[in-house]
């Protein structure tokens, strides 16, 4: 269970960092009406891997909830760490 929660904190903390920039976007017009249909389909999905990961909890599908939040938290988990890499490897060749 409590990985369980690890996992939805790590996808939770993901969709945060997709709603700011979202709401950063509206403020300076980058998200328009030519991709707020891309933006809307994002974000349902994030909500959809949450929410969705919380239903398959409480009827007790902990497994499947738990490859649910994976489909987020696995990709998530490798950038993070290629992002850590490139701020501390200083050459690449």
């Amino acid at each position: 269970m409590t990985f369980f929660w690890i996992l939805w904190g790590f996808d939770a903390f993901i969709a945060l960092i997709f709603l700011y920039f979202f709401f950063i976007g509206l403020t300076d017009g980058s998200v328009s009406s030519f991709n707020i249909g891309l933006w809307m389909l994002i974000l349902a999905g994030l909500a959809a891997i949450l929410l969705g990961s919380l239903g398959l909890m409480k009827i007790d599908y902990l497994g499947i909830a738990k490859l649910l939040l994976g489909v987020l938290a696995v990709p998530g988990f490798l950038f993070g760490l290629m992002t850590i890499s490139m701020l501390f490897i200083k050459e690449w060749r």
